[in-house]
């Protein structure tokens, strides 16, 4: 039974630097899907796709803890592999099933464990500041930096051919003044994509163009959908007004939306 209880006992710990590997991550910028993903993908030896793989591989801080959880992985499986393996050896009918139905058990257990959404938030909380103090990397938590839990949000905006926004400088366009910031354009150059970063106001918006902006949810949906000509200018001076509206509120208030 000894073998059994090691081989459940390495399954959580396993689950728990994969966790441990997902919160480093998604402090360096990732989304946690992506994050998450990765740390299992590093863990078991599976690999990743191309592109992902490059986010990785060019960042300094991702690529050190991709290479940590590579070789914890190792010792993981290797480990897991040889302790399931003594389990059942040499065991009699009686004892494999008895094995069996805490093997199934244990199992169920740890993966109710790893579904817990209150143990995750806690467990984040726990390992930020372990990786904050144990270690030299520096991380940071975007989320809360950009105060994606108070409304804000990064989102994508594909512009059409009858967009508001298409074929227009964006100084014209005075996005800011809605409450919106273009982070970067990424644009289709025949068969290479071309990305622009920190666009300033002389550059143009084409249609094709994938805009990434940094606003308030509404704000970026409203943009998004707004269709050219004079109900598309009215529309932009309306949320112009709310803005300045929204930030003398704010000024008021001496803080941030709530």
């Amino acid at each position: 039974m000894v073998p059994l209880i090691s081989f459940l006992v390495i399954i959580l710990i396993s689950i728990i630097f994969v966790r441990i590997g997902a919160t480093a991550l998604e402090l360096t910028g990732l989304s946690p899907d992506v994050a998450l993903f990765q740390a299992q993908s590093a863990f078991s030896g599976v690999g990743y796709t191309t592109s992902e793989s490059e986010i990785i591989v060019n960042h300094p801080v991702r690529r050190r803890i991709i290479r940590l959880m590579i070789l914890m992985g190792s010792a993981g499986m290797t480990s897991s592999i040889a302790t399931l393996v003594l389990t059942f050896v040499s065991a009699t009918s009686q004892n494999i099933l008895v094995k069996a139905v805490v093997l199934f058990l244990g199992l169920l257990g740890i993966y109710f464990f790893s579904r817990s959404k209150y143990l995750q938030r806690i467990m984040k909380k726990f390992f930020v500041k372990l990786i904050n103090r144990f270690t030299s990397l520096r991380l940071y938590d975007y989320e809360q930096m950009l105060g994606l839990g108070k409304g804000y949000t990064i989102s994508r905006i594909t512009v059409k051919e009858d967009s508001w926004i298409a074929n227009k400088k964006l100084k014209e366009l005075g996005l800011d003044e809605e409450g919106l910031m273009v982070l970067a354009v990424y644009r289709k150059e025949g068969r290479e994509e071309k990305f622009i970063g920190a666009p300033h106001g002389d550059t143009e918006i084409k249609p094709g163009d994938v805009l990434i902006c940094y606003s308030r949810e509404d704000v970026s949906i409203d943009i998004a959908r707004r269709e050219k000509g004079k109900e598309g200018d009215r529309e932009h001076r309306i949320r112009v007004r709310e803005e300045k509206h929204l930030a003398h509120v704010r000024e008021i208030r001496g803080g941030y939306d709530e």
